[in-house]
Protein backbone atom coordinates (compact mmCIF):
# COMPACT_ATOMS: atom_id res chain seq x y z
CA UNK A 1 0.00 0.00 0.00
CA UNK A 2 1.09 3.42 -0.60
CA UNK A 3 0.32 6.70 0.27
CA UNK A 4 -0.44 9.77 -1.61
CA UNK A 5 -1.28 13.60 -0.31
CA UNK A 6 -2.65 16.29 -1.44
CA UNK A 7 -2.75 19.74 -0.03
CA UNK A 8 -5.45 22.41 -1.27
CA UNK A 9 -6.32 25.87 -0.12
CA UNK A 10 -9.47 27.93 -0.77
CA UNK A 11 -10.17 31.68 0.34
CA UNK A 12 -13.77 32.67 0.77
CA UNK A 13 -15.20 35.96 1.63
CA UNK A 14 -17.70 33.65 4.23
CA UNK A 15 -16.52 33.73 7.33
CA UNK A 16 -15.03 30.41 9.18
CA UNK A 17 -17.85 29.81 11.23
CA UNK A 18 -20.15 30.05 9.07
CA UNK A 19 -18.75 27.88 6.54
CA UNK A 20 -18.12 25.56 8.81
CA UNK A 21 -21.43 25.02 9.81
CA UNK A 22 -22.66 24.82 6.61
CA UNK A 23 -20.68 22.65 4.90
CA UNK A 24 -20.34 20.32 7.47
CA UNK A 25 -22.41 20.46 10.58
CA UNK A 26 -25.29 20.68 8.55
CA UNK A 27 -24.57 19.11 5.64
CA UNK A 28 -26.73 16.41 5.84
CA UNK A 29 -29.14 18.63 5.47
CA UNK A 30 -28.24 21.38 3.14
CA UNK A 31 -26.30 19.75 0.73
CA UNK A 32 -28.86 17.31 -0.65
CA UNK A 33 -31.29 20.51 -0.62
CA UNK A 34 -28.68 22.95 -2.83
CA UNK A 35 -27.50 20.07 -5.23
CA UNK A 36 -30.77 18.09 -5.31
CA UNK A 37 -29.89 16.89 -8.81
CA UNK A 38 -26.52 15.31 -7.81
CA UNK A 39 -27.05 14.30 -3.71
CA UNK A 40 -29.88 12.61 -3.18
CA UNK A 41 -29.58 12.33 0.36
CA UNK A 42 -27.13 12.21 3.54
CA UNK A 43 -27.80 9.70 5.99
CA UNK A 44 -26.00 9.64 9.18
CA UNK A 45 -25.43 6.45 11.11
CA UNK A 46 -24.65 7.42 14.82
CA UNK A 47 -25.15 10.48 16.49
CA UNK A 48 -22.76 12.80 14.12
CA UNK A 49 -19.55 12.99 16.20
CA UNK A 50 -16.46 10.79 15.44
CA UNK A 51 -17.06 6.87 14.82
CA UNK A 52 -20.63 8.04 13.02
CA UNK A 53 -20.89 7.26 9.08
CA UNK A 54 -22.24 9.68 6.93
CA UNK A 55 -23.47 7.73 4.07
CA UNK A 56 -24.20 10.13 0.52
CA UNK A 57 -26.36 8.57 -1.74
CA UNK A 58 -26.28 9.83 -5.26
CA UNK A 59 -28.98 10.45 -7.81
CA UNK A 60 -29.59 7.51 -10.18
CA UNK A 61 -27.67 8.16 -13.06
CA UNK A 62 -25.20 9.70 -11.33
CA UNK A 63 -21.30 8.37 -11.76
CA UNK A 64 -21.81 6.98 -7.77
CA UNK A 65 -24.94 5.37 -6.30
CA UNK A 66 -23.05 6.17 -3.33
CA UNK A 67 -20.18 6.85 -0.66
CA UNK A 68 -19.81 5.88 3.34
CA UNK A 69 -17.94 8.24 5.29
CA UNK A 70 -16.43 7.84 8.79
CA UNK A 71 -16.35 10.64 10.75
CA UNK A 72 -12.49 10.73 12.65
CA UNK A 73 -12.82 14.39 14.11
CA UNK A 74 -15.60 16.87 14.19
CA UNK A 75 -14.33 20.14 16.45
CA UNK A 76 -16.87 23.18 16.56
CA UNK A 77 -14.28 25.45 18.56
CA UNK A 78 -10.95 24.85 16.16
CA UNK A 79 -13.45 24.47 13.13
CA UNK A 80 -11.50 20.88 11.76
CA UNK A 81 -13.20 18.06 10.46
CA UNK A 82 -11.41 15.12 9.76
CA UNK A 83 -13.41 12.44 7.93
CA UNK A 84 -12.80 9.00 5.49
CA UNK A 85 -13.99 7.56 2.59
CA UNK A 86 -14.48 4.00 3.76
CA UNK A 87 -16.93 2.29 0.91
CA UNK A 88 -17.87 3.22 -2.36
CA UNK A 89 -17.33 3.47 -6.12
CA UNK A 90 -14.65 6.10 -5.45
CA UNK A 91 -12.34 4.27 -4.02
CA UNK A 92 -12.73 0.75 -6.72
CA UNK A 93 -9.59 -1.27 -6.90
CA UNK A 94 -7.07 1.42 -6.59
CA UNK A 95 -7.55 2.92 -3.18
CA UNK A 96 -7.47 1.49 0.20
CA UNK A 97 -9.37 4.52 1.75
CA UNK A 98 -8.90 8.31 0.97
CA UNK A 99 -8.78 10.31 4.62
CA UNK A 100 -9.40 14.24 4.45
CA UNK A 101 -7.93 16.90 7.13
CA UNK A 102 -10.32 20.34 6.54
CA UNK A 103 -9.49 23.32 8.84
CA UNK A 104 -11.08 26.77 8.46
CA UNK A 105 -9.37 29.66 9.72
CA UNK A 106 -10.44 33.40 9.88
CA UNK A 107 -8.97 36.10 7.38
CA UNK A 108 -8.31 39.38 9.26
CA UNK A 109 -11.45 40.79 6.23
CA UNK A 110 -13.81 38.77 8.02
CA UNK A 111 -13.70 36.20 5.27
CA UNK A 112 -11.54 32.59 5.43
CA UNK A 113 -9.00 30.45 3.98
CA UNK A 114 -10.20 26.83 4.21
CA UNK A 115 -7.19 24.00 4.39
CA UNK A 116 -7.65 20.73 2.68
CA UNK A 117 -4.85 17.87 3.13
CA UNK A 118 -6.41 14.76 1.47
CA UNK A 119 -4.16 11.46 1.38
CA UNK A 120 -5.06 8.62 -0.84
CA UNK A 121 -4.33 5.10 0.18
CA UNK A 122 -3.82 3.05 -2.52
CA UNK A 123 -3.67 -0.94 -2.59
CA UNK A 124 -0.58 -2.72 -4.27
CA UNK A 125 1.51 -0.63 -6.29
CA UNK A 126 -1.39 1.60 -7.66
CA UNK A 127 -0.15 4.91 -8.92
CA UNK A 128 -2.49 7.55 -8.41
CA UNK A 129 -3.67 9.36 -11.51
CA UNK A 130 -3.08 13.44 -11.23
CA UNK A 131 -5.73 13.85 -13.81
CA UNK A 132 -8.16 12.06 -11.33
CA UNK A 133 -7.13 14.21 -8.57
CA UNK A 134 -7.85 17.56 -10.28
CA UNK A 135 -11.18 16.90 -11.06
CA UNK A 136 -11.97 15.66 -7.34
CA UNK A 137 -11.27 18.84 -6.27
CA UNK A 138 -12.67 20.77 -9.28
CA UNK A 139 -16.03 18.84 -7.74
CA UNK A 140 -15.58 19.51 -4.24
CA UNK A 141 -14.73 23.05 -5.29
CA UNK A 142 -17.90 23.31 -7.09
CA UNK A 143 -19.87 22.20 -3.45
CA UNK A 144 -17.96 25.12 -2.04
CA UNK A 145 -18.94 27.70 -4.78
CA UNK A 146 -22.91 26.61 -4.13
CA UNK A 147 -22.45 27.02 -0.50
CA UNK A 148 -20.73 30.48 -0.85
CA UNK A 149 -23.19 31.75 -3.30
CA UNK A 150 -26.24 30.47 -1.21
CA UNK A 151 -24.13 32.22 2.25
CA UNK A 152 -24.08 35.03 0.52
CA UNK A 153 -27.48 35.16 -1.14
CA UNK A 154 -28.30 34.41 2.40
CA UNK A 155 -26.69 36.44 5.02
CA UNK A 156 -28.56 35.75 7.92
CA UNK A 157 -28.37 31.96 7.61
CA UNK A 158 -25.86 30.07 9.73
CA UNK A 159 -24.61 33.65 10.99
Amino acid sequence: MGVFSDIGEYSSSISAPRLFKALVVDAPNLIPNLIPQIVKSIVVHGDGGPGSIRQINFVQGSELTSLKNRIDEINEESLTFNYTTIEGEILGDKYECIGYEIKFEAKADGGSINKMTIKYYTKGDFEVNEEEIKLGKERAMGIYKIVEAYLLSNPHVYA
